[in-house]
């Protein structure tokens, strides 16, 4: 028997955790599912990050499976999720989950159990005749350990959030079948300048690639802006640019410093789940990860020692 059935790469934004995912797909027979919020709509290619031209033959699952403007949960993303790791096990491939969602990554790896949380239309009603204090206020009584402040950012995700909260609390079971999971996390990480610098070389080279075209495309094509606040920091803020309200040196600057926020909150997450259980391989992103991969890897399916990877 294989010591695991999944192998998880995670970093940082511009870690450059894709390269390595698919640097061991190729070694290993897999196949990649993405744990990204955004790259799973078609037309959000720049501002996602999907770089679909490093995956080669490498077969990647959960990218391009709805249209822009439609809604996906973490719900949504754990029942595709089980869907591509049965899929791909039962072809003897090798599964690798790759993203830095961290709330998706959790849902994977500590397996939720989640309920289905369809529209309610007369909840959402009772919802509109309150301010945003008190919408915040119902969230944190049905969720008073609630983590995610993100949710609270925005009135139609704290309404959304707590219509699924709602629906679990009145659930009579959220428990459903997940299988068990055996796991090897692999994570990359880089020195806090190094990482700041490559942060700020992939947006500049994003925004000359037609970021802000992209984002003017989605919303001609009928996307509302609101919509696209909804989908990050890339469409928030090139959005803002796009209706007049900040100049482009503005949106580099603060578009960069929000992306460079955003890297910190992920290491973040994952310095939590590491407290939940979660044991994260760390590799030095500034040596050679796909080696030590390799080398991690190796050790795992041979018990093999000698050689070592540079962990940090």
């Amino acid at each position: 028997m294989h010591p695991f059935t999944l192998i998880t790469i995670l970093g940082a934004t511009a870690s450059g955790k894709t390269r390595l995912a698919v640097g061991l797909a190729q070694e290993v027979a897999g196949e990649i599912i993405s744990a990204d919020s955004r790259q799973v709509f078609r037309g959000m290619d720049i501002g996602s990050g999907k770089d679909l031209h490093e995956y080669g033959e490498v077969p990647y699952h959960l990218i391009d499976i709805l249209d822009a403007g439609e809604e996906f949960s973490v719900f949504a993303f754990q029942q595709h999720f089980l869907d591509a790791l049965t899929d791909i096990s039962s072809r003897g491939k090798m599964p690798i989950l790759c993203g830095g969602s961290g709330m998706y990554l959790d849902a994977a790896l500590r397996g939720y159990r989640m309920v289905a949380a369809p529209a309610n239309s007369e909840l959402r009603a009772e919802l509109a005749s309150l301010n945003d204090g008190q919408l915040a206020d119902t969230l944190h009584n049905l969720r008073p350990l609630q983590h995610n402040n993100t949710d609270l950012t925005d009135r139609q995700r704290t309404i959304r959030a707590i219509e699924i909260a709602h629906a679990e609390s009145h659930s009579r079971s959220t428990e459903q079948s997940f299988p068990t999971i055996r796991h090897l996390v692999i994570g990359i990480r880089w020195e806090r300048s190094e990482l700041r610098r490559r942060i700020t070389a992939r947006l500049k080279q994003r925004l000359e690639n037609g970021l802000v075209e992209e984002v003017f495309r989605l919303h001609d094509g009928g996307i509302p802006w609101q919509r696209l606040d909804y989908y990050g920091l890339e469409y928030r803020f090139v959005g803002a640019f796009l209706r007049g309200e900040m100049t482009y040196n503005n949106l580099f600057q603060r578009l960069n410093s929000a992306i460079h926020d955003l890297a910190k909150r992920q290491g973040n997450w994952f310095r939590r789940m590491e407290r939940h259980g979660i044991t994260i391989h760390w590799l030095d992103g500034d040596s050679d990860p796909l080696a030590d991969a390799r080398i991690l890897t190796s050790c795992f399916t041979t018990g093999a020692s000698g050689a070592t990877p540079h962990v940090v």
